[in-house]
């Protein structure tokens, strides 16, 4: 969540000449609809049900860079998927950093209020500081974690490859 996966995975993939998917965003596409529309109308585990379905279509192909959902780990099924298809790569954010950069999103349906509008700072701090904790057990078991609140993208992005690049060679 606001880690920088949708920034630094096209990059990324491009750096490697991979192809790039974000679960969120095939699942707008094949719905015609925004996560929160979706949300709002056949609710959370409906959408939990399509992040699975995608994942597991994009984990049968190879040299692909796939951004998940912030939720998508709580599922073991999909775990399950990810370790016997692919590494994991964990960008960690803190809480500070994630409010700055979630501030104005209003695409977020956790952090909307029940009117669909932005709540306080410190109400904010505390949902994003409740979701890390909760999501933290399964991010923490990622093959591979990098900072993300203080690096450059570039900065990033070149660890990253780097380190994917050294795993490859080892196969």
């Amino acid at each position: 969540m606001a880690s920088g996966k949708s920034t630094i995975g096209p990059i990324l993939a491009n750096t490697l000449g991979w192809a790039f998917f974000d679960i969120d965003k095939e699942i707008e596409k094949s719905e015609k609809k925004k996560i929160t529309q979706i949300f709002a109308s056949k609710g959370e585990d409906y959408f939990r049900q399509q992040e699975s379905e995608i994942l597991k279509k994009l984990s049968k192909g190879k040299y692909l860079i796939v951004s998940l959902g912030g939720g998508t780990l709580k599922s073991l099924e999909n775990r399950k998927v990810i370790n016997e298809t692919g590494k994991l790569i964990y960008l960690r954010s803190s809480a500070d950093v994630s409010y700055r950069r979630l501030k104005f999103k209003k695409d977020r349906p956790f952090l909307l209020t029940e009117n669909d509008e932005q709540p306080s700072e410190e109400l904010m701090m505390e949902k994003i500081e409740k979701l890390l904790k909760e999501r933290k057990k399964y991010y923490e078991k990622a093959d591979y974690i990098f900072d993300t609140d203080y690096d450059l993208i570039g900065i990033t992005v070149d660890k990253i490859a780097k380190t994917i690049q050294k795993a490859i060679s080892k196969l």
